[in-house]
């Protein structure tokens, strides 16, 4: 394989957990006086760190989110993961793979480390990630489209940004792995291909990564 790191990010592309999420998010900002269809929350939040949501409802309407907010917000995630999460297809195929091939991989998301704990162990894929491989928006200053949280994450597992690829499922993502200065494919299984335009590569189907990256 022709990098020594793979980056993932968890929600949408281990966890099938981008439905579940903004289904949640977009109810609860409307109830809150801020209409948000499901399809708008996936444009405008999918794949970003919650302050990404403070900051446009502030930009967009003058208005500040309760402080209560996150709080609410992670609650009714972490309810929705307990009842209907589960792995995306081919997941813990591919990393079963990754760890017989002896290739480093971690997960740098925009979730909270208790989200993605949470995910993984609903999606039953929690036994492939022991907690120093796991990175959060949380330990940094600012989350996607920002680089920091890649950067912060190839620096911990010491691999130099040009030997790293990412595999993203959103705009932000790849935003921010370009910015990093490096390689990232992105997965359409729910972002039309050119909204992921550029990205290094798009596939569909993480059963084809270990052939795209070899």
């Amino acid at each position: 394989m022709r990098y020594d790191l793979i980056i993932f990010d968890n929600d949408g592309v281990l966890v099938d957990s981008e439905p579940l999420s903004n289904q949640v998010l977009s109810e609860y900002l409307t109830e809150l006086g801020h209409p948000t269809s499901y399809d708008e929350s996936l444009r405008d939040y999918m794949g970003a760190a919650v302050h990404r949501i403070h900051e446009l409802v502030q930009e967009r309407t003058d208005r500040q989110l309760p402080a209560e907010f996150d709080e609410t917000l992670h609650a009714r995630v972490f309810h929705a993961f307990e009842q209907h999460l589960q792995p995306v297809k081919g997941a813990a195929e591919l990393l079963e793979y990754l760890v017989a091939e002896g290739v480093s991989y971690c997960v740098a998301s925009s979730g909270t480390h208790e989200r993605i704990r949470v995910g993984q162990r609903k999606a039953g894929l929690d036994e492939w990630f022991e907690e120093e491989w796991i990175f959060s928006a949380d330990d940094v200053g600012r989350g996607k489209p920002a680089p920091d949280l890649f950067l912060h994450a190839a620096r911990s597992m010491g691999v130099e940004p040009a030997r790293c690829v990412v595999i993203e499922d959103s705009p932000l993502g790849v935003e921010a792995a370009v910015a990093a200065g490096m390689d990232v494919y992105g997965f359409t299984s729910m972002t039309p291909a050119d909204r992921l335009s550029t990205a290094t590569e798009v596939f569909t189907d993480l059963g084809d990564l270990p052939r795209l990256l070899a």
